[in-house]
Protein backbone atom coordinates (compact mmCIF):
# COMPACT_ATOMS: atom_id res chain seq x y z
CA UNK A 1 0.00 0.00 0.00
CA UNK A 2 2.72 2.47 0.79
CA UNK A 3 4.30 2.12 -3.00
CA UNK A 4 1.30 2.97 -3.89
CA UNK A 5 1.16 5.93 -1.95
CA UNK A 6 4.58 6.81 -3.19
CA UNK A 7 3.48 6.27 -6.76
CA UNK A 8 0.35 8.80 -6.08
CA UNK A 9 2.77 11.52 -4.48
CA UNK A 10 5.07 11.44 -7.88
CA UNK A 11 2.32 11.50 -10.16
CA UNK A 12 0.85 14.57 -7.85
CA UNK A 13 3.11 17.17 -7.52
CA UNK A 14 2.27 18.76 -10.74
CA UNK A 15 -1.21 18.66 -10.22
CA UNK A 16 -2.99 22.11 -8.83
CA UNK A 17 -6.38 22.53 -6.89
CA UNK A 18 -6.64 25.88 -8.42
CA UNK A 19 -8.20 24.62 -11.51
CA UNK A 20 -11.12 26.86 -11.99
CA UNK A 21 -13.07 23.76 -13.63
CA UNK A 22 -13.99 21.28 -10.47
CA UNK A 23 -14.81 18.48 -13.36
CA UNK A 24 -14.29 15.16 -12.17
CA UNK A 25 -13.38 16.41 -8.67
CA UNK A 26 -14.58 14.23 -5.57
CA UNK A 27 -15.26 14.64 -1.77
CA UNK A 28 -14.51 11.63 0.14
CA UNK A 29 -15.85 10.95 3.46
CA UNK A 30 -13.80 8.36 5.12
CA UNK A 31 -14.18 7.20 8.98
CA UNK A 32 -10.66 6.36 9.89
CA UNK A 33 -10.52 3.34 12.63
CA UNK A 34 -7.09 3.54 14.08
CA UNK A 35 -3.60 5.80 14.42
CA UNK A 36 -2.69 4.08 11.13
CA UNK A 37 -5.42 4.71 9.17
CA UNK A 38 -4.72 8.53 10.50
CA UNK A 39 -1.26 8.21 9.37
CA UNK A 40 -2.15 6.86 6.21
CA UNK A 41 -4.83 10.30 5.73
CA UNK A 42 -1.84 12.76 6.83
CA UNK A 43 0.28 11.20 4.62
CA UNK A 44 -1.80 11.26 1.74
CA UNK A 45 -2.29 15.57 2.66
CA UNK A 46 1.50 15.78 2.84
CA UNK A 47 1.67 14.02 -0.93
CA UNK A 48 -1.07 15.73 -2.70
CA UNK A 49 -3.27 18.69 -2.36
CA UNK A 50 -6.06 17.58 0.22
CA UNK A 51 -8.95 20.21 0.59
CA UNK A 52 -10.29 19.26 4.55
CA UNK A 53 -14.18 20.05 4.51
CA UNK A 54 -14.39 18.63 7.70
CA UNK A 55 -12.60 18.73 10.22
CA UNK A 56 -10.72 21.85 8.25
CA UNK A 57 -7.21 20.29 8.58
CA UNK A 58 -5.88 16.97 8.48
CA UNK A 59 -3.74 17.80 11.80
CA UNK A 60 -7.04 17.63 13.92
CA UNK A 61 -8.46 14.32 11.92
CA UNK A 62 -8.57 11.49 14.96
CA UNK A 63 -9.80 7.78 14.71
CA UNK A 64 -12.91 7.30 14.51
CA UNK A 65 -13.77 10.45 13.54
CA UNK A 66 -15.92 11.56 10.25
CA UNK A 67 -13.61 13.67 7.54
CA UNK A 68 -14.55 14.96 4.49
CA UNK A 69 -11.82 16.04 1.96
CA UNK A 70 -11.95 16.74 -2.22
CA UNK A 71 -8.77 15.67 -3.93
CA UNK A 72 -8.54 16.62 -7.66
CA UNK A 73 -9.72 14.45 -10.74
CA UNK A 74 -6.94 13.29 -11.40
CA UNK A 75 -5.56 11.79 -8.11
CA UNK A 76 -9.49 10.48 -7.51
CA UNK A 77 -9.17 7.02 -8.72
CA UNK A 78 -5.71 6.49 -6.81
CA UNK A 79 -7.08 8.20 -3.73
CA UNK A 80 -9.84 5.53 -4.23
CA UNK A 81 -7.87 2.44 -4.75
CA UNK A 82 -5.71 3.29 -1.60
CA UNK A 83 -8.59 3.69 0.41
CA UNK A 84 -9.91 0.20 -0.55
CA UNK A 85 -6.56 -1.53 -0.05
CA UNK A 86 -6.13 -0.04 3.38
CA UNK A 87 -9.30 -1.09 4.38
CA UNK A 88 -10.89 2.44 5.67
CA UNK A 89 -14.48 2.91 5.51
CA UNK A 90 -15.08 5.27 2.63
CA UNK A 91 -18.07 6.90 0.57
CA UNK A 92 -18.34 9.23 -2.11
CA UNK A 93 -20.28 11.88 -0.76
CA UNK A 94 -20.07 13.94 -4.30
CA UNK A 95 -18.97 12.50 -7.16
CA UNK A 96 -18.51 15.44 -9.71
CA UNK A 97 -18.00 18.12 -7.93
CA UNK A 98 -18.79 20.82 -10.44
CA UNK A 99 -21.92 18.70 -11.70
CA UNK A 100 -23.03 19.88 -7.73
CA UNK A 101 -21.77 23.30 -8.04
CA UNK A 102 -23.55 23.58 -11.48
CA UNK A 103 -26.72 22.41 -9.44
CA UNK A 104 -26.48 24.40 -6.72
CA UNK A 105 -28.17 27.31 -8.31
CA UNK A 106 -31.82 26.02 -8.82
CA UNK A 107 -31.99 28.25 -11.82
CA UNK A 108 -29.74 29.42 -14.91
CA UNK A 109 -30.75 32.72 -14.58
CA UNK A 110 -29.22 34.33 -12.08
CA UNK A 111 -30.60 37.96 -12.33
CA UNK A 112 -28.60 41.07 -10.97
CA UNK A 113 -31.27 41.65 -9.09
CA UNK A 114 -31.36 40.60 -5.05
CA UNK A 115 -33.48 37.38 -3.94
CA UNK A 116 -33.71 36.15 -0.64
CA UNK A 117 -33.62 32.81 -1.81
CA UNK A 118 -30.44 33.03 -3.91
CA UNK A 119 -27.49 33.06 -3.42
CA UNK A 120 -26.26 37.29 -4.56
CA UNK A 121 -22.80 38.22 -4.90
CA UNK A 122 -21.67 40.82 -2.91
CA UNK A 123 -22.45 43.72 -5.33
CA UNK A 124 -25.70 42.67 -4.58
CA UNK A 125 -25.48 42.11 -1.21
CA UNK A 126 -24.38 45.64 -1.02
CA UNK A 127 -26.79 47.46 -2.72
CA UNK A 128 -29.13 45.64 -0.59
CA UNK A 129 -27.51 47.14 2.79
CA UNK A 130 -28.26 50.32 1.43
CA UNK A 131 -32.09 49.70 0.05
CA UNK A 132 -33.10 47.62 2.96
CA UNK A 133 -31.97 50.57 5.57
CA UNK A 134 -33.64 53.22 2.87
CA UNK A 135 -36.88 51.11 2.85
CA UNK A 136 -36.72 51.15 6.83
CA UNK A 137 -35.58 54.43 7.87
CA UNK A 138 -36.92 53.47 11.91
CA UNK A 139 -35.79 50.71 11.94
CA UNK A 140 -32.68 50.04 10.11
CA UNK A 141 -29.32 51.92 9.57
CA UNK A 142 -26.17 51.39 7.93
CA UNK A 143 -22.76 51.93 8.62
CA UNK A 144 -19.27 50.98 7.53
CA UNK A 145 -16.97 49.82 10.29
CA UNK A 146 -13.86 49.45 8.72
CA UNK A 147 -12.40 48.49 5.06
CA UNK A 148 -11.32 44.91 3.67
CA UNK A 149 -8.11 44.64 2.52
CA UNK A 150 -8.91 45.11 -0.91
CA UNK A 151 -10.10 48.52 -0.41
CA UNK A 152 -13.93 46.89 -0.12
CA UNK A 153 -16.19 48.89 2.82
CA UNK A 154 -17.35 46.54 5.59
CA UNK A 155 -21.08 47.64 6.08
CA UNK A 156 -22.74 46.97 9.11
CA UNK A 157 -26.85 47.06 9.53
CA UNK A 158 -27.96 48.27 12.88
CA UNK A 159 -31.40 47.35 13.64
CA UNK A 160 -33.82 48.21 16.71
CA UNK A 161 -36.57 51.18 17.67
CA UNK A 162 -34.10 54.18 18.37
CA UNK A 163 -34.52 54.62 22.30
CA UNK A 164 -31.69 55.12 24.87
CA UNK A 165 -29.39 52.94 26.82
CA UNK A 166 -30.57 49.63 24.67
CA UNK A 167 -28.96 46.18 24.80
CA UNK A 168 -27.66 44.99 21.75
CA UNK A 169 -26.70 41.36 19.85
CA UNK A 170 -24.33 41.04 17.28
CA UNK A 171 -24.77 38.40 14.34
CA UNK A 172 -22.12 38.41 11.47
CA UNK A 173 -22.03 36.24 9.10
CA UNK A 174 -19.49 34.62 6.16
CA UNK A 175 -16.18 34.57 7.82
CA UNK A 176 -15.40 31.71 5.44
CA UNK A 177 -15.62 32.36 1.80
CA UNK A 178 -16.99 29.40 0.49
CA UNK A 179 -20.34 28.90 3.46
CA UNK A 180 -22.58 30.75 0.59
CA UNK A 181 -25.23 29.89 3.46
CA UNK A 182 -24.34 31.85 5.86
CA UNK A 183 -24.87 35.43 4.83
CA UNK A 184 -27.65 34.13 3.21
CA UNK A 185 -28.95 33.85 6.66
CA UNK A 186 -27.95 37.42 7.40
CA UNK A 187 -29.85 38.97 4.95
CA UNK A 188 -33.13 36.70 5.50
CA UNK A 189 -32.46 37.55 9.25
CA UNK A 190 -32.76 41.64 8.37
CA UNK A 191 -35.36 40.71 6.15
CA UNK A 192 -37.69 38.49 8.61
CA UNK A 193 -37.44 41.03 11.00
CA UNK A 194 -38.24 44.41 9.31
CA UNK A 195 -41.15 41.95 8.16
CA UNK A 196 -42.46 40.69 11.29
CA UNK A 197 -42.15 44.04 13.18
CA UNK A 198 -45.62 44.98 14.47
CA UNK A 199 -47.05 41.50 13.06
CA UNK A 200 -45.25 39.17 15.38
CA UNK A 201 -45.29 40.22 19.29
CA UNK A 202 -41.85 38.52 20.01
CA UNK A 203 -39.81 40.24 17.39
CA UNK A 204 -41.75 43.28 18.29
CA UNK A 205 -40.32 43.37 21.26
CA UNK A 206 -37.16 42.10 20.90
CA UNK A 207 -37.13 45.30 18.06
CA UNK A 208 -38.37 48.16 20.56
CA UNK A 209 -35.96 46.64 24.07
CA UNK A 210 -32.54 45.18 21.98
CA UNK A 211 -30.89 46.67 18.99
CA UNK A 212 -29.40 44.36 16.43
CA UNK A 213 -26.19 44.52 14.51
CA UNK A 214 -25.80 42.57 11.53
CA UNK A 215 -22.51 42.20 9.78
CA UNK A 216 -23.71 40.55 6.06
CA UNK A 217 -19.92 39.49 5.03
CA UNK A 218 -16.84 39.78 7.11
CA UNK A 219 -14.87 37.69 4.48
CA UNK A 220 -16.01 40.31 1.55
CA UNK A 221 -13.16 39.69 -0.50
CA UNK A 222 -12.68 36.10 0.04
CA UNK A 223 -16.46 35.70 -1.17
CA UNK A 224 -15.82 37.98 -4.16
CA UNK A 225 -12.98 35.69 -4.91
CA UNK A 226 -15.37 32.65 -4.69
CA UNK A 227 -18.02 34.00 -7.40
CA UNK A 228 -15.04 35.34 -9.74
CA UNK A 229 -12.17 32.53 -9.38
CA UNK A 230 -12.11 29.94 -6.99
CA UNK A 231 -15.64 28.52 -5.20
CA UNK A 232 -13.74 26.40 -2.87
CA UNK A 233 -11.80 29.39 -1.27
CA UNK A 234 -11.97 30.01 2.85
CA UNK A 235 -9.97 32.51 3.56
CA UNK A 236 -9.18 36.15 3.21
CA UNK A 237 -7.22 37.91 0.12
CA UNK A 238 -4.27 39.38 1.81
CA UNK A 239 -0.81 38.73 0.63
CA UNK A 240 1.35 37.23 3.74
CA UNK A 241 5.17 38.55 3.68
CA UNK A 242 7.83 35.96 2.58
CA UNK A 243 5.23 33.52 1.08
CA UNK A 244 3.32 32.90 -2.19
CA UNK A 245 0.33 31.58 -0.75
CA UNK A 246 -2.70 34.43 -0.31
CA UNK A 247 -4.95 34.64 2.95
CA UNK A 248 -5.34 33.80 6.58
CA UNK A 249 -8.31 32.46 8.23
CA UNK A 250 -10.32 34.76 10.02
CA UNK A 251 -11.44 32.27 12.71
CA UNK A 252 -8.25 31.44 13.32
CA UNK A 253 -7.11 35.59 13.93
CA UNK A 254 -8.65 36.15 17.16
CA UNK A 255 -6.72 36.51 20.42
CA UNK A 256 -8.13 33.65 21.80
CA UNK A 257 -5.62 31.38 22.51
CA UNK A 258 -4.46 32.33 19.11
CA UNK A 259 -2.24 29.83 16.95
CA UNK A 260 -2.17 27.67 19.95
CA UNK A 261 -4.39 24.58 19.02
CA UNK A 262 -6.00 23.79 15.83
CA UNK A 263 -4.96 26.39 13.93
CA UNK A 264 -1.49 26.32 11.43
CA UNK A 265 1.34 28.74 11.29
CA UNK A 266 2.12 27.64 7.50
CA UNK A 267 0.59 30.85 5.57
CA UNK A 268 -0.27 28.31 2.78
CA UNK A 269 -2.50 25.97 4.88
CA UNK A 270 -6.32 26.94 5.00
CA UNK A 271 -6.43 27.24 8.94
CA UNK A 272 -3.37 29.90 8.82
CA UNK A 273 -3.37 31.83 12.05
CA UNK A 274 -2.02 35.57 10.35
CA UNK A 275 0.92 36.99 11.46
CA UNK A 276 -0.72 37.77 14.60
CA UNK A 277 -3.90 38.22 16.00
CA UNK A 278 -6.00 40.85 14.35
CA UNK A 279 -3.52 41.02 11.59
CA UNK A 280 -6.05 40.65 9.03
CA UNK A 281 -7.87 44.36 8.61
CA UNK A 282 -11.56 42.50 8.49
CA UNK A 283 -11.14 40.99 11.80
CA UNK A 284 -9.69 43.81 13.23
CA UNK A 285 -12.31 46.37 12.37
CA UNK A 286 -14.91 43.72 13.74
CA UNK A 287 -12.79 43.55 17.01
CA UNK A 288 -12.24 47.33 17.14
CA UNK A 289 -16.32 47.61 16.96
CA UNK A 290 -17.47 45.03 19.81
CA UNK A 291 -15.31 46.31 21.97
CA UNK A 292 -15.66 49.83 21.50
CA UNK A 293 -19.12 48.54 22.39
CA UNK A 294 -18.46 46.32 24.80
CA UNK A 295 -21.01 47.94 27.57
CA UNK A 296 -24.14 47.34 25.30
CA UNK A 297 -23.18 44.06 23.49
CA UNK A 298 -24.43 41.10 25.45
CA UNK A 299 -24.76 38.50 23.11
CA UNK A 300 -22.51 37.08 19.88
CA UNK A 301 -23.59 35.02 17.31
CA UNK A 302 -21.39 33.72 14.24
CA UNK A 303 -22.87 31.91 11.05
CA UNK A 304 -20.92 29.63 9.80
CA UNK A 305 -21.44 25.68 7.25
CA UNK A 306 -21.71 22.89 7.28
CA UNK A 307 -22.58 19.84 9.97
CA UNK A 308 -25.82 21.05 11.85
CA UNK A 309 -24.12 22.57 15.15
CA UNK A 310 -24.90 25.06 17.36
CA UNK A 311 -21.57 25.74 19.32
CA UNK A 312 -20.37 27.76 22.29
CA UNK A 313 -16.93 28.44 24.17
CA UNK A 314 -14.40 27.02 24.50
CA UNK A 315 -12.83 25.97 21.09
CA UNK A 316 -9.19 26.87 21.75
CA UNK A 317 -9.12 24.93 25.22
CA UNK A 318 -11.12 21.61 26.89
CA UNK A 319 -11.93 23.37 29.43
CA UNK A 320 -15.50 24.35 30.16
CA UNK A 321 -16.56 28.01 30.26
CA UNK A 322 -17.79 29.24 33.77
CA UNK A 323 -21.10 29.86 32.36
CA UNK A 324 -21.16 26.42 31.05
CA UNK A 325 -24.62 25.03 32.45
CA UNK A 326 -26.45 28.42 31.33
CA UNK A 327 -25.28 27.89 27.99
CA UNK A 328 -25.36 24.60 27.15
CA UNK A 329 -29.11 24.48 28.29
CA UNK A 330 -29.57 27.66 26.13
CA UNK A 331 -28.24 25.42 23.29
CA UNK A 332 -30.20 22.91 23.73
CA UNK A 333 -33.52 24.69 23.83
CA UNK A 334 -32.38 26.69 20.93
CA UNK A 335 -31.60 23.65 19.01
CA UNK A 336 -35.26 22.00 19.91
CA UNK A 337 -36.95 25.46 18.69
CA UNK A 338 -34.82 24.90 15.51
CA UNK A 339 -35.86 21.54 15.15
CA UNK A 340 -39.56 22.02 15.65
CA UNK A 341 -40.12 23.38 11.98
CA UNK A 342 -39.06 20.86 9.53
CA UNK A 343 -36.81 18.37 12.36
CA UNK A 344 -32.88 19.47 11.59
CA UNK A 345 -31.34 18.01 14.14
CA UNK A 346 -28.14 19.94 15.35
CA UNK A 347 -25.91 18.39 18.04
CA UNK A 348 -24.81 21.23 20.45
CA UNK A 349 -22.07 21.74 23.21
CA UNK A 350 -18.39 23.23 23.64
CA UNK A 351 -16.41 23.68 20.42
CA UNK A 352 -13.49 21.23 21.21
CA UNK A 353 -15.35 18.68 22.81
CA UNK A 354 -18.28 18.77 20.34
CA UNK A 355 -16.36 19.09 16.86
CA UNK A 356 -12.56 20.04 17.53
CA UNK A 357 -10.11 22.09 19.21
CA UNK A 358 -9.26 25.16 17.08
CA UNK A 359 -7.83 28.28 18.65
CA UNK A 360 -8.51 31.80 17.58
CA UNK A 361 -12.49 32.06 16.92
CA UNK A 362 -14.23 35.37 17.41
CA UNK A 363 -16.73 33.19 19.53
CA UNK A 364 -14.20 32.45 22.21
CA UNK A 365 -12.66 35.88 21.61
CA UNK A 366 -16.09 37.58 22.49
CA UNK A 367 -16.81 35.39 25.51
CA UNK A 368 -13.42 36.31 26.79
CA UNK A 369 -14.45 39.91 26.49
CA UNK A 370 -16.77 39.62 29.02
CA UNK A 371 -19.46 39.24 25.97
CA UNK A 372 -21.18 36.15 28.32
CA UNK A 373 -23.68 34.76 25.09
CA UNK A 374 -21.64 33.47 22.74
CA UNK A 375 -22.54 31.12 20.02
CA UNK A 376 -21.59 29.67 16.68
CA UNK A 377 -23.74 27.99 14.40
CA UNK A 378 -23.19 25.59 11.93
CA UNK A 379 -25.36 25.68 9.45
CA UNK A 380 -26.94 23.14 7.54
CA UNK A 381 -26.13 20.27 5.80
CA UNK A 382 -24.49 17.03 7.45
CA UNK A 383 -22.12 16.58 3.99
CA UNK A 384 -24.42 15.56 1.31
CA UNK A 385 -23.51 19.17 -0.64
CA UNK A 386 -21.15 20.51 2.43
CA UNK A 387 -20.07 24.02 1.03
CA UNK A 388 -22.78 23.50 -1.65
CA UNK A 389 -26.05 23.50 -0.43
CA UNK A 390 -28.78 23.81 -3.16
CA UNK A 391 -30.57 27.19 -3.24
CA UNK A 392 -34.00 25.09 -2.44
CA UNK A 393 -32.58 24.73 0.92
CA UNK A 394 -32.01 28.65 1.72
CA UNK A 395 -35.37 28.98 2.81
CA UNK A 396 -36.28 26.35 5.42
CA UNK A 397 -32.30 26.42 6.27
CA UNK A 398 -32.90 30.13 7.02
CA UNK A 399 -36.54 29.54 8.35
CA UNK A 400 -35.51 27.52 11.12
CA UNK A 401 -32.30 29.09 11.83
CA UNK A 402 -34.64 32.21 12.22
CA UNK A 403 -36.19 30.64 15.10
CA UNK A 404 -33.29 29.47 16.92
CA UNK A 405 -31.79 32.86 17.23
CA UNK A 406 -34.99 34.74 17.93
CA UNK A 407 -35.06 32.39 21.35
CA UNK A 408 -31.58 33.09 22.34
CA UNK A 409 -32.28 36.90 21.51
CA UNK A 410 -35.29 36.57 23.52
CA UNK A 411 -33.68 34.49 26.47
CA UNK A 412 -30.97 37.15 26.48
CA UNK A 413 -33.69 40.01 26.96
CA UNK A 414 -35.29 38.09 29.69
CA UNK A 415 -31.63 37.73 31.61
CA UNK A 416 -29.64 40.90 30.73
CA UNK A 417 -26.56 41.25 33.05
Amino acid sequence: MWALLVLIGAASVSAHLQDLSFDGQKVFRVIPQNDEQVEILNFLASIMEVDFWQPDSVTLVRPKMQVDFRVEAERSFDVEDLLKESGMEYQVLIDNLQAALDTQFDSKAHTASHSYEKYNNWDTIAAWTADIAAQNPDLVSRSVIGKTYEGRPMYLLKMGKSRPNKKAVFMDCGFHAREWISPAFCQWFVKKAVETYGKDTVMTTLLNKLDFYVLPVVNIDGYVYTWTNDRMWRKTRSKNAGSVCIGTDPNRNFDAGWCTIGASKNPCDSTYCGSAPQSEKETKALADFIRKHLSTIKAYLTIHSYSQLLLFPYSYTYNLPSDYQELNSIAKAASKELASLHNTKYSYGPGAKTIYPAAGGSDDWAYDQGIKYAFTFELRDTGRYGFLLPESQIKPTCEETFLAVKYIANYVLEHLY
